[in-house]
């Protein structure tokens, strides 16, 4: 959790695309610089702000801070409605099957990319335990089931409000982890649907 001070630093910062100095961010937050610089060093050290250009000022050029990636991204960004009005606009074209169908390919196309990331995964369980590596970057808070190593739990869907009122949603997440995993998959338990998480299990395909 950021302090007050460094989230005024960040909006600052989100407002000046090319980055401020230190004497800016001073003057901006109403306080020391050596303050400045110690929030400056904390926000480097957690990755959100970066050393970015510098700038010339006809003597010594003035050192320029600048948002990273991660830095942009503690803005909240809203995407539920578009990806709303997406699912919606394909679902009137096209039917509820054609929805889940093309939600099946665009989890299959996904899958196939990743996997070539991954060339060294052969057998099920190492194919499961690179998936739960994958999903956890992406947000998914996954992990395999060590033990079989044909269990995978996900104890945060990434698209939870949109498959609570679109449950062909989670046709991608099926079409990805099955392609994946070259194995056929059970949704034994999903929180879209009440669940205390999402469970699958991998199995040979028939």
């Amino acid at each position: 959790m950021l302090g007050n001070r460094r989230k005024d630093l960040l909006r600052h910062l989100l407002e000046e695309k090319t980055g401020l100095t230190v004497e800016e961010l001073s003057q901006r937050v109403s306080i020391s610089r050596n303050a400045i610089r110690q929030h400056l060093a904390g926000l480097e050290k957690d990755g959100l702000v970066t050393a970015g250009a510098t700038r010339p000022t006809g003597g010594r050029p003035e050192q320029l801070y600048v948002l990273t990636d991660a830095g942009r991204e503690f803005f909240p960004r809203q995407y539920s409605w578009f990806a709303q009005l997406v699912v919606d606009s394909i679902r009137d074209e096209l039917g509820p099957e054609g929805l889940r169908k093309r939600l099946t390919a665009l989890g299959t196309a996904v899958a196939r990319r990743l996997r070539a990331q991954h060339p060294d995964a052969k057998t099920r369980r190492e194919k499961v335990a690179a998936l739960a590596e994958l999903m956890q970057q992406m947000g998914y808070h996954a992990r395999a089931e060590s033990a079989s190593g044909t269990r995978l739990e996900a104890r945060n869907c990434v698209f939870h409000d949109l498959a609570r009122t679109n449950p062909e949603i989670c046709q991608f997440d099926l079409a990805l982890l099955s392609t994946f995993t070259d194995s056929r998959v059970d949704h034994e338990e999903c929180m879209a649907k009440g669940g205390n998480v999402c469970r699958f299990r991998f199995a040979p395909r028939r």
